[in-house]
């Protein structure tokens, strides 16, 4: 049997190339401001029988009627009920805030029986960081971070529309991402692999390994050059490092 989400994942995940019959699935959770089509490239650095599941959060694209999520263990809960009947190996790839919703999407199947194949966590350097305060800041200086931190085209950076549409739900996002507490719980039981650019004025390098206490089952750290979204320039050799550590932990498939 392949458990397969189809309607099921509407509209809390986009699939940009289904696949009916997987041998595997990799969901994606964006970062602050992000959206799903963030992840869309993603899908064709897929070995074919692997399908995308790139994650949409209320209150962007198709969703923009939707007020954006003030809960992240609410969120997550949403994403564990879609991905819990998965019974193909699972990975959860989460960058920045999309990293704390894939943490807490993975405790979920974890209690549910289902746990992930694999946690991979980018652009953070621990599930919560009390040190920021982004989203108390004025839209000047909100808007400011988001330049810091790349990833951001200079035409969007400049526009006043783009701007005024995308800034509530940034602060929101920020403001999800920068209150969120892990309860307390179980460790994971799945392995970690953490991943950084290593100019990212966010995260902390010597600090990253920090991401081993979540779980027993041990946590690499896979650092890249760049800034806080180095995962564009290096997005073929991330998903190829994603999957080759899957085949490591699975025989489920064989595509070359």
């Amino acid at each position: 049997m392949n458990a397969y989400p189809g309607r099921a994942a509407a509209p809390w995940f986009q699939r940009y190339r289904p696949v009916p019959v997987a041998a595997a699935r990799l969901a994606c959770f964006p970062h602050a401001g992000g959206s799903a089509s963030f992840f869309r490239p993603w899908a064709d650095e897929l070995p074919a029988d692997v399908e995308l599941l790139a994650a949409q959060y209320p209150g962007r694209e198709d969703r923009l009627r939707e007020p954006p999520a003030t809960d992240l263990g609410e969120l997550a809960d949403r994403y564990a009920d879609v991905l819990r009947a998965t019974d193909v190996p699972l990975v959860l790839f989460g960058h920045s805030l999309g990293a704390a919703v894939g943490y807490e999407v993975a405790r979920r199947l974890a209690v549910a029986g289902a746990p992930p194949a694999l946690l991979v966590v980018s652009g953070r350097q621990a599930p919560f960081d009390p040190s920021r305060a982004v989203h108390l800041m004025d839209d000047d200086a909100l808007w400011a971070d988001v330049a810091r931190a790349g990833g951001t085209s200079r035409a969007v950076l400049e526009s006043p529309e783009l701007r005024a549409l995308v800034l509530p739900v940034l602060r929101a996002d920020y403001r999800l991402s920068e209150t969120y507490r892990p309860p307390a719980g179980p460790p994971l039981t799945c392995p970690v692999l953490a991943v950084s650019g290593d100019a990212d004025p966010d995260v902390d390098l010597a600090v990253l390994p920090g991401w081993g206490t979540v779980t027993t089952a041990g946590c690499d750290v896979r650092v890249f050059t760049g800034d806080h979204f180095y995962l564009q320039p290096h997005r073929r050799a991330l998903v190829g490092e994603i999957v080759r550590r899957l085949r490591v932990r699975t025989d489920a498939w064989a595509t070359p």
